[in-house]
């Protein structure tokens, strides 16, 4: 598998790699643990402008000052105090692009995935944000960490895997009403056919 560089998050259009991002593979190592699995959906929040972005008009805090850096870096952030959620910062520096990871196909590791969510039943493993990160080992100080460097504990990777442009879908983002006419945005992405993908699935097959 081949290390994803850090030109490929430096595309400022946020759309472009968020396509790209389907189907590449997520690793964590750390603790003696190797963890891979395949990314099946995602959510864009693009910059200024996305009334969903933690950045929107550009909001500069101690929390999202990681996505106003240069694309290639994790942002790691607690949901209600509870769950981790692990987003990709993308585009050059000074333009704060996330990219949500909301679920992804587990491959390698899947006994130390199981143990880390307590549940045996692989399904439903990795089908939401909040359970990725807890299956992967994805905390909070995993915020900032490089993606693209093979010293970090988080790595996203590409093994080929290619996916035909019927099979993606693109619809409204989960959970973010606060966000008004901006929620009902064609910001999520997933794999049709994957059974990893979280709920609700929009899309009858």
């Amino acid at each position: 598998m081949q290390l994803l560089s850090r030109d490929f998050y430096q595309n400022t259009n946020p759309f472009f790699v968020g396509e790209q991002l389907i189907g590449k593979i997520i690793e964590t190592s750390f603790d003696q643990k190797v963890c891979t699995a395949r990314i099946v959906e995602l959510e864009i929040y693009k910059a200024p402008e996305d009334r969903g972005s933690h950045a929107y008009q550009n909001k500069l805090t101690d929390r999202t000052k990681i996505i106003f850096e240069k694309g290639g870096l994790a942002y790691v952030y607690l949901c209600y105090g509870i769950h981790h959620m692990f987003n990709v910062v993308s585009g050059p520096e000074g333009v704060a692009h996330a990219i949500l990871i909301r679920a992804v196909e587990p491959l390698q590791g899947i006994h130390t995935m199981k143990s880390r969510r307590g549940i045996e039943k692989e399904v439903q493993l990795t089908n939401g944000p909040g359970k990725l990160c807890q299956a992967l080992g994805i905390k909070t100080s995993f915020d900032g960490e490089t993606l693209f460097e093979r010293r970090s504990k988080i790595r996203l990777l590409d093994d080929g895997f290619k996916y035909i442009p019927d099979d993606l879908y693109k619809g409204p983002r989960v959970g973010i009403a606060y966000a008004k006419e901006d929620a009902n945005l064609p910001y999520r992405y997933y794999l049709k056919q994957n059974s990893f993908v979280s709920r609700p699935l929009i899309v009858k097959y």
